[in-house]
């Protein structure tokens, strides 16, 4: 195990402080199975507020870790994807979902 310093930090700090959170690891496990409208997302996880969603929404795709494509139709149409760095968490995800399921 390497050392942790300012000049190198811990990963599994970094990967928390990228997928950390009570949603966004859901939202991105949501994402797996393809692109979603906001609507779906918000059916998808009806204990989040529309504020900590959009947050969150925002935060994965700052981070490059999702994309967001908005098509010109009235009314307008939004929808979410992971990003090809998002896709390298499909593992961790997984892991996430079989450990989980035995917690259950």
């Amino acid at each position: 195990m390497t050392e942790q310093s300012p000049e190198n930090p811990c990963p599994v700090e970094t990967t928390v402080g990228l997928i950390g959170g009570k949603w966004k690891p859901v939202l991105l496990f949501h994402l797996l199975s393809g692109a979603k409208r906001y609507s779906e997302l918000q059916r998808l996880l009806p204990d989040a507020s529309d504020r900590m969603l959009t947050r969150s929404l925002r935060e994965l795709e700052e981070d490059k870790l999702i994309s967001r494509e908005v098509f010109a139709e009235v009314p307008a149409r939004v929808e979410y994807d992971l990003t090809e760095d998002g896709r390298t968490l499909v593992p961790i995800l997984e892991a996430m979902s079989a450990w989980g399921s035995k917690r259950v």
